[in-house]
């Protein structure tokens, strides 16, 4: 089974706005997290992993925040390539992961080349769609709703 955990929660006040650190956040179904700027839509909730992006910091010789990469959600312990379609649970939770998070130039001006290292194997990360309403926070076990332990 693969499971992990939630790293870091961040909030977008305003688009292209600062991304803010909290420790918890609430979650509502069809709108995404409460307070962020992407509400609606597709793109509800952005994640990235841990693990990936340690790889792409290693790659690059760099060291920049996790922050940089402007998503929601820092998860460790699940692999998000290829995830569209699955359900991933964090907390009481449910994201349907409903495709790849695309680099962008922005990426860019973090570190230079860091728009074309993130564009394998989904190392951008996934965007979702928030199916409960609910709370999670900073340390919420992460897995793959169908590989819970019953």
């Amino acid at each position: 089974m693969q499971s992990g955990q939630l790293e870091a929660i961040w909030i977008k006040r305003m688009k292209f706005g600062p991304m803010d650190r909290v420790s918890s956040a609430t979650l509502l179904a069809q709108k995404g997290i409460v307070g962020n700027a992407n509400q609606g839509g597709k793109r509800q909730v952005t994640i990235i992993e841990q693990e990936v992006w340690q790889q792409l910091m290693q790659q690059m010789s760099s060291s920049l925040d996790p922050s940089a990469r402007r998503a929601n959600l820092l998860v460790n312990g699940v692999d998000l390539n290829n995830s569209r379609g699955k359900l991933l649970k964090i907390g009481s939770c449910r994201i349907r992961i409903l495709g790849e998070t695309r680099p962008c130039e922005r990426m860019d001006e973090a570190l230079p080349g860091l728009r074309e290292a993130m564009k394998k194997n989904w190392g951008g990360g996934a965007f979702g769609e928030v199916l409960d309403n609910g709370e999670i926070k900073v340390g919420d076990k992460v897995c793959w709703a169908d590989q819970e332990e019953s």
